[in-house]
């Protein structure tokens, strides 16, 4: 199955023109991949018996912990923070509301909410770059279906040529900003900037090509991490070229990045839970129930890797306390075993992708977690034929 067609099909059974239903909010400020993850894993989480309402979201207590610890709020408890938080979460439902991925209704001033498609808002939740993926394919069907996915495409032409301009980037806003103000109940150019921003940064993003920053063109191509409200490069701030980030950051900052850390492990090794029933690993001490998320390269060692799927590997308690970390000393780890780990989860990585696409797992940020790992130089073209071979070698030579 192809996720992202069957995301494209679905989309494709409604009419998403803006001048048709008059409604700017199909993407809006705080939709940017990273929230709209956590919103759609919080619905998941949230479970509901039918429908569901902000407050719902507001009120769980998986809400309350992760939103205020990995996107640096207030506590969603302070009744001061509630217009900040209202439009955290409503924005996203609105959003995907008008992807038809949620049902909605107004009933006097509450919007009512359900899920419509269970299993479009199981890959959004999954991880962020899913969520990014489903963002791109929608943003372009209602500029498409909106007839002013041209104005886009002509900016990106200029863009591959190489002599995009400031006034082409004016261009394009200007024009944007007239046609939601002509068809939608927004009137101010600033409203519509913001709202603009979340538009033309994924579409650049997904395009290689530049967008904007501050309010006028980036001078440089936008990239997945420059979309996100936590944006990863925040703690680079104020940072000298001499300091390290860990020198330049301050105790909220550090407590701030741990937090969203954290969150993402421990979402993942859930993820892990739910989706691989058995040991991964099938040799002899794959007997008894699989109860244990190992990481192939250790959190504490490859922090930048600890959350990444491809890194995560379900195995027995035998095999994790005897064979992956011999004598349960678990700050070593076996070698020889590590390539175990590395074979089986290429061979399950690959028949995942073969079967469901890449909603769980991708062939590059497997390349990716081996490079960091092994501090290596694999390219993202390999096949998984040609990494497991090149794994044998790297520890071969070892």
């Amino acid at each position: 199955m192809n996720t992202l067609k069957t995301i494209t099909d679905f989309l494709n059974q409604f009419d998403l023109d803006v001048r048709k239903s008059g409604d700017a909010r199909f993407m809006d400020q705080k939709c940017t991949p990273d929230v709209v993850c956590f919103i759609a894993d919080c619905i998941m989480n949230l479970d509901p018996q039918g429908e569901f309402v902000v407050q719902d979201i507001w009120d769980m207590p998986y809400f309350v912990k992760n939103a205020s610890a990995i996107f640096g709020k207030p506590s969603p408890k302070n009744v001061t923070a509630k217009h900040e938080y209202d439009k955290f979460i409503q924005q996203p439902l609105r959003m995907l509301a008008y992807a038809h991925v949620l049902g909605m209704e107004k009933r006097g001033a509450v919007n009512h909410y359900w899920i419509a498609n269970q299993e479009i808002l199981d890959y959004i939740s999954t991880k962020e770059r899913n969520a990014y993926n489903f963002l791109y394919i929608y943003i372009t069907k209602v500029l498409s279906d909106s007839n002013i996915l041209k104005l886009f495409e002509k900016f990106r032409q200029a863009c591959y040529k190489g002599n995009v301009t400031q006034q082409d980037y004016l261009e394009l806003k200007d024009k944007y900003t007239r046609f939601i103000i002509g068809n939608t109940a927004i009137n101010g150019e600033v409203e519509v900037y913001r709202i603009f921003t979340k538009v033309i940064n994924v579409y650049s993003a997904e395009n290689d090509i530049q967008g904007t920053e501050k309010g006028r063109l980036s001078k440089d191509i936008i990239t997945f991490s420059d979309l996100m409200y936590n944006r990863k490069n925040w703690r680079d701030i104020g940072k000298s070229k001499s300091q390290t980030r860990q020198e330049a950051a301050s105790m909220e900052e550090i407590s701030l990045q741990e937090a969203y850390e954290n969150y993402q492990v421990t979402k993942a090794m859930n993820l892990i839970r739910k989706i691989q029933l058995d040991s991964e690993v099938k040799d002899q001490y794959a007997i008894g129930e699989a109860t244990q998320v190992h990481h192939i390269f250790p959190k504490s060692q490859f922090p930048e890797i600890a959350h990444y799927l491809e890194n995560l590997i379900k195995l027995t308690p035998t095999q994790h306390y005897t064979k992956a970390h011999p004598n349960n000393h678990t700050q070593t780890t076996n070698r020889d075993y590590q390539l175990v780990c590395l074979l089986a989860k290429s061979q399950n990585i690959e028949k995942s992708i073969m079967t469901i696409g890449d909603k769980y797992y991708r062939k590059e940020s497997f390349i990716y977690v081996i490079n960091v790992g092994l501090n290596a130089e694999l390219s993202m073209k390999l096949s998984f034929a040609d990494i497991r071979k090149q794994l044998r070698l790297l520890y071969n030579a070892a």
